[in-house]
């Protein structure tokens, strides 16, 4: 069962696509949260880009802890009506849009996001998990003092974040690695 670990919204369950996605556990989405919210500081005021969304879960979870504004990306039609129930049943006023992440990030950005998450699926060549993050920078829709998260399973190839990007932090959590990276 996948629940919402803090906040607002602390303790209630989240519905998760039936198949087709990988939803983070609360485990390893406790840990990302506890290294981020040492990293900022609070949520207040942030805004949030979840790619490759799933069921929502990152982008609730920072609503629920005070994100100003999120904005999950899904390319699955049913997975992003998932997200908008969950978004609803917890009251978290979420932005949820159907699309490719490539789609999503082809267009130029109308302004940047604080935190972006990246859970692509465990399939995806590292080249390609690149060329997404180019189009992160590229497009605009990170900024300067911006953070990423990506998680993958530990054992993708490593990544060559594309400047001005730089590794702040690599924690692997038995089959699941997270790569915090930082402008």
């Amino acid at each position: 069962m996948t629940r919402i670990i803090s906040g607002t919204a602390r303790g209630r369950s989240l519905k998760v696509p039936p198949a087709g996605t990988r939803p983070t556990s609360d485990r390893v989405r406790e840990s990302i949260f506890n290294a981020l919210s040492h990293r900022l500081g609070n949520w207040h005021e942030l805004t949030v880009l979840d790619l490759y969304a799933g069921s929502g879960a990152l982008a609730l979870e920072a609503l629920s802890r005070g994100a100003a504004k999120a904005v999950a990306v899904e390319k699955s039609p049913g997975a992003s009506a998932i997200i908008r129930q969950n978004s609803q049943s917890l009251g978290l006023p979420l932005t949820v849009v159907t699309a490719s992440v490539e789609g999503f990030l082809s267009k130029p950005a109308q302004s940047a996001f604080d935190v972006v998450f990246l859970d692509p699926p465990y399939e995806l060549e590292s080249t390609a998990l690149t060329d997404v993050l180019s189009q992160l920078v590229e497009q605009g829709h990170i900024a300067p003092d911006s953070v990423v998260v990506v998680e993958r399973s530990a054992r993708s190839e490593p990544i060559e974040p594309p400047k001005p990007l730089v590794q702040a932090d690599l924690r692997a959590h038995g089959e699941t690695s997270v790569l915090t990276l930082v402008w």
